[in-house]
């Protein structure tokens, strides 16, 4: 890239500041892989960098996968024999099995208990899970919570839908002086969930906004998508450009005290896996470096066989 001064581009000493602002307001919007939490987070990140919206309608065909139906959900919870919620999909979104089937009926313990997943090694932590093509309901809970039901009859109420839409995202383009690109994905449809993945959904907003305003050399491409299915849309959708990438970086869990860990591409030793190992193991004596392997984030997708492109996870 052409060399610029970052000072000049952006006040270093409250970028930290925003980025976790951005992440802050994108928290509480209950997203999945499609759905208006998706179109939402969307359109507050364009509020930041000019990116193109992409809807993709249900049933199209994107390799040997195809555009579920779309999920939505209006409210959640579980209330007890005297009425009471107990579980409230409004005071935290990960209550619910994401994609979850709708469900309205009053059912005894036993049988609620066929439909709560909890982590009984983390008793305080509500879990998430998710049934994307697996069509069923279900809660999730804290273990201390599930420890805790009694005996009643519970009103159990699940307000979504799955009706045919659309898949969403959102990429943003910064040319530069050659065609040749740099890939920076992240996705966006964990619901609220800080470190995985809005630490990288804001950060890479943040980048975008420094980079849009310099004059690089390679063209820059940020995109914001669904996990596994987002990318293997774009994927489909893109077959004719993905040449022009040349290096790539999915960036995920950036928002925690561990690390840094850099996980390889595919190739091994493709140029953004040898600058990346570089860079930090000159700056950081904790750096984890690991071999490529197919399980992880979006990584994936990019470096499957068909495609295998220079592209790791950091």
């Amino acid at each position: 890239m052409s060399t610029f001064d970052l000072g000049s581009l952006v006040n270093t000493n409250n970028i930290g500041r925003e980025i976790y602002h951005l992440a802050e307001k994108l928290f509480p919007i209950c997203r999945s892989i499609t759905g208006d939490g998706v179109r939402e987070s969307l359109r507050i990140i364009a509020d930041h960098i000019p990116i193109k919206i992409n809807e993709i309608p249900t049933g199209t065909q994107v390799f040997d996968w195809t555009i579920p139906r779309e999920w939505n959900i209006n409210d959640a919870y579980i209330k007890n024999g005297n009425g009471e919620r107990i579980v409230d999909f409004n005071r935290n979104n990960l209550h619910v099995l994401n994609y979850s089937a709708p469900i309205h009926k009053k059912i005894n313990l036993e049988e609620l208990k066929k439909h709560i997943y909890t982590l009984p090694d983390h008793p305080d932590w509500i879990p998430y899970r998710t049934s994307y093509y697996d069509e069923k309901w279900g809660f999730c809970l804290t273990h201390n919570q599930f420890m805790d039901l009694k005996e009643y009859t519970y009103e159990v109420l699940i307000d979504s839908s799955h009706r045919d839409g659309h898949l969403t995202y959102g990429e943003y383009r910064i040319k530069g002086e050659i065609e040749d690109e740099i890939l920076l994905s992240a996705h966006i449809c964990h619901p609220s969930l800080a470190n995985d993945n809005l630490s990288g959904v804001a950060l890479l907003t943040f980048l975008a906004k420094i980079l849009q305003a310099s004059k690089p050399r390679y063209t820059y491409r940020f995109l914001f998508a669904p996990g596994t299915i987002g990318a293997i849309t774009w994927l489909a959708h893109n077959e004719n450009i993905v040449n022009r990438i040349k290096h790539g970086l999915v960036i995920a869990c950036v928002g925690d005290g561990g690390g840094p860990t850099y996980k390889k591409s595919r190739v091994g030793d493709a140029d953004i896996d040898r600058v990346t190992q570089y860079v930090l193991n000159r700056f950081s004596q904790r750096a984890v470096i690991e071999d490529f392997s197919p399980y992880g984030y979006d990584e994936r997708q990019y470096c499957s066989p068909g495609f295998n492109l220079p592209v790791g996870l950091l």
